[in-house]
């Protein structure tokens, strides 16, 4: 009986420490800074993609994917402002400005697919004045590769990345003008 006692004090025990998967980011509080806002739109922004990195993934992801999301936007549906996937399973960390329309900045084999200005990469913040706008920054750790034509919407991308996440993690910052 004291040896079952113990084995349920270590199985408990090691499940309340279990980590998990999180998201963080250095560029991130809980506000966009103007190398987060667009150079565009009546912004002077940037347009810098923020540095991300992520740990304790499902020992099964085969890729990643990451979003920015204004689901605030006034156009009835949220506004994309970055979809990226195929991120390798060994990579836990994008570097600012990954989301250059060069790609550049990406690990190979990701792919930077279109924002919802219709260009792949990252488009940065440029809410209208008024309230802060909340924006959704997520990775997903993927249970395979995302096969798509390389003009999907990012509404189509998602919905994929949705059907293959094993899990995912967010973290959310604020922007106003």
């Amino acid at each position: 009986m004291k040896k079952l006692l113990t084995l349920m004090a270590v199985v408990i025990s090691s499940a309340a420490f279990a980590q998990t998967f999180t998201l963080k980011s250095n560029d991130l509080g809980g506000q966009i800074s103007n190398k987060q806002f667009a150079s565009s739109f009546g912004c002077s922004g940037e347009n810098v993609s923020p540095q991300l990195r992520w740990e304790n993934a499902p020992k099964e992801t085969q890729a990643f994917a990451v979003t920015v999301y204004d689901g605030d936007a006034p156009t009835g549906s949220g506004f994309w402002h970055w979809v990226v996937y195929n991120i390798p399973a060994t990579t836990t960390e994008l570097k600012a400005d990954a989301g250059n329309f060069s790609q550049k900045n990406l690990p190979a084999g990701a792919i930077n697919g279109n924002n919802d200005a219709g260009a792949p990469g990252f488009v940065g913040a440029c809410p209208p004045p008024g309230p802060a706008h909340m924006y959704l920054i997520t990775v997903y750790a993927l249970k395979s590769k995302i096969e798509l034509d390389k003009n999907a919407s990012a509404a189509m991308i998602g919905f994929m990345l949705n059907m293959n996440a094993l899990s995912k993690a967010s973290i959310v910052a604020y922007g106003q003008r």
